[in-house]
């Protein structure tokens, strides 16, 4: 029997399951073993575990491909860009998650990696630019600044110059964007983020097509030892259960307020790329104005995280590392899933003092 394709919402809810078979149980169980008996395809904890297969399984599914589990989302980053050839160029967003930033220029100060920071809106000078390129490390939307990238378009000229794709994929999860399917060779999350979704667990996830490529990640992660803690694993499949429903009561709220934020008068700008939960504003008062915002809600929480149920905002350059071309005024906000009535009287009580 042909085995039927489920929907995303569906795959979300049903990947990685045990067997349903009589007294099974229906959650992969949380196995803490830190070796196993020799003979069988395991042998010791840094090289599998059943319950990082059963996320791996349900996250590969989503995104069409293979996927393997890392302790974080910088860990994931850390094993990618250990791939690149000695001095070769990696081309990457100038606005990108700043972990991933730090990485490449501690690199490039290393003499590692040489590192051409492009803007990802110019489809043309990056696609230029992949012709002296070992790796191209694509973001989209970028984080903070919310630029969209055109995927298909830049794979296929990094194909043809010899060049890998990775996409983050953070911000707009398999629900809205496959970048395999695409034309990525990678695709990368910080599961921390919207997979896990309740700011709970620390977690990191690759997903590739081709098999010999997960070969040679999955003997990085062995042989460095990043791997993802169990109870995280289990956690973060937990919680992507809920990612369709999640996503989407999140992406409905960022919309409807995205038209009152563009409206008031205490906003200069307001930057949202049409889907997904993350929503950038910038304050006419700057850095100061940005600043009372975020100290100044009540049901906002300000954190530097994002993608979990609860809302939260935060100034992006009261970090030293965030680039100068992220406005002092911009406020990241990640829209959760609270009733949006609500989450606007708390941002317009703030906003209207500020106006």
């Amino acid at each position: 029997m042909t085995e039927p394709t489920w929907s995303p919402a569906t795959t979300a809810v049903t990947a990685g399951r045990p067997e349903h078979v009589p007294d099974a149980p229906l959650n992969v169980p949380i196995t803490m073993a830190a070796t196993y008996v020799a003979g069988g395809d395991v042998e010791y904890g840094r090289y599998g575990n059943p319950t990082w297969t059963a996320f791996e399984e349900a996250l590969g599914a989503l995104e069409g491909g293979r996927c393997l589990s890392f302790a974080s989302g910088l860990a994931v980053v850390a094993t990618v860009l250990d791939l690149v050839g000695q001095g070769a160029t990696v081309v990457a967003p100038r606005h990108a998650y700043n972990g991933t930033v730090m990485q490449l220029a501690d690199l490039e100060s290393r003499g590692r990696v040489v590192v051409n920071l492009v803007d990802i809106t110019d489809t043309d000078a990056v696609v230029k630019a992949c012709d002296d390129a070992a790796l191209v490390w694509l973001e989209s939307p970028t984080n903070p600044a919310l630029e969209v990238a055109d995927i298909e378009t830049i794979a296929a000229a990094a194909h043809e110059a010899g060049t890998y794709v990775v996409v983050d994929n953070t911000f707009a999860t398999p629900l809205r964007q496959r970048p395999l399917t695409m034309g990525a060779d990678l695709v990368v999350h910080s599961a921390t983020k919207y997979l896990s979704g309740h700011a709970d667990a620390v977690l990191g996830a690759v997903v590739v097509a081709d098999d010999q490529l997960y070969d040679v990640l999955k003997g990085r992660r062995d042989l460095i030892g990043a791997i993802p803690g169990t109870l995280e694993a289990w956690v973060a499949l937990r919680g992507l259960r809920t990612l369709h429903l999640r996503v989407e009561r999140a992406e409905s709220n960022a919309q409807a307020l995205v038209g009152r934020l563009r409206a008031h008068r205490a906003i200069a700008e307001v930057r949202y790329p049409g889907f997904g939960g993350i929503v950038s504003i910038v304050l006419n008062g700057g850095a100061d104005g940005a600043d009372l915002l975020t100290h100044g809600t009540r049901l906002w929480v300000h954190a530097t995280s994002l993608g979990g149920v609860e809302s939260s905002l935060e100034r992006r350059r009261r970090w030293k590392s965030e680039p100068a071309t992220i406005p002092d005024g911009l406020v990241r906000l990640s829209v959760g899933i609270e009733d949006v009535e609500d989450l606007w009287t708390d941002l317009s009580v703030v906003l209207d003092g500020l106006a």
